[in-house]
């Protein structure tokens, strides 16, 4: 399925045709829990459990290879060393690629079709906390979505006021206390936001920005499914920073912390 065609079928039918392809392709006929792994996150893959399946993503209805550096193209099913099922998204599609809000949020539905009840989405994005140096993880507690879209269509209402599960943060902290946790801001992109939009931001309530994770988020309520998100910081932002921003140095910071922050996430997994 491509992409136009992904915009001209109802987007459910089409998560059920991906999730029947992954459940023939992979043998496994259920999944429990979803992971979208961004910048840094991804080797939590290997740490969860052992992987038993690997699909190209490109290859499964409705995706598309990914757009960005340092993301994977590959979905992938993990017994997980508790006996659970994890489909491992590598394949995520950004806003700002233009291929409208049902591609972004497609991985997200087809999860929830192959059975997943919770979706764990990580991202790397810019701190608005000096206190939070590139490599810190933030648990999210909330967000605003500065898209001027959602997921959702027609008269489709959805409650978000509990949207990042605290019961899942809870287990976060009891592997961490020391974690922080923030409202994290989705921007369009694909450029990094002005110093003045930091501030804006910072003003209704932000503490971390970046181009991901909102949308994902909502489609995930919508289906029923408990989310949990965490960011990890890999730069200050836009005029907080005191150099330039690159999407260099967010692979950088998300190679550096990569390992700690990886066994981090799959510590967290364990006890879901």
């Amino acid at each position: 399925m491509s992409n136009s065609e992904l915009l001209n079928t109802d987007p459910f039918e089409a998560a059920r045709d991906a999730a029947d392809y992954i459940a023939a392709e992979t043998g496994v006929e259920s999944h429990d829990v979803a992971l979208v792994l961004g910048s840094g996150w991804g080797a939590a893959a290997d740490l969860i459990g052992d992987t038993t399946a690997t699909l190209t993503a490109a290859e499964v209805p409705g995706f598309s290879a990914p757009a960005v550096e340092g993301h994977v193209g590959t979905i992938r099913s993990v017994l997980t060393n508790e006996g659970k099922r994890a489909l491992v998204l590598g394949a995520r599609t950004h806003y700002y690629e233009g291929k409208g809000v049902r591609a972004v949020v497609h991985g997200v539905r087809t999860a929830a079709a192959a059975g997943c009840k919770t979706l764990v989405v990580t991202n790397g994005c810019g701190g608005l906390n000096e206190a939070w140096s590139p490599g810190t993880p933030v648990l999210i507690s909330d967000h605003i979505n500065l898209t001027a879209t959602s997921p959702l269509e027609g008269a489709t209402f959805v409650d978000l006021t509990d949207l990042y599960s605290s019961r899942i943060r809870g287990l976060a902290r009891e592997v961490d206390p020391t974690l922080d946790e923030g409202v994290y801001v989705q921007f369009t992109g694909p450029h990094y936001e002005t110093p003045a939009e930091v501030q804006f931001a910072k003003r209704i309530g932000a503490d971390l920005v970046g181009m991901s994770t909102a949308l994902e988020a909502i489609a995930a309520r919508h289906a029923g499914m408990e989310v949990f998100g965490i960011s990890l910081v890999t730069n200050l932002a836009a005029g907080i920073s005191p150099a330039p921003l690159s999407h260099q140095e967010v692979i950088e910071a998300g190679e550096a912390a990569g390992a700690r922050i990886s066994k981090l996430l799959a510590d967290i997994i364990a006890r879901l």
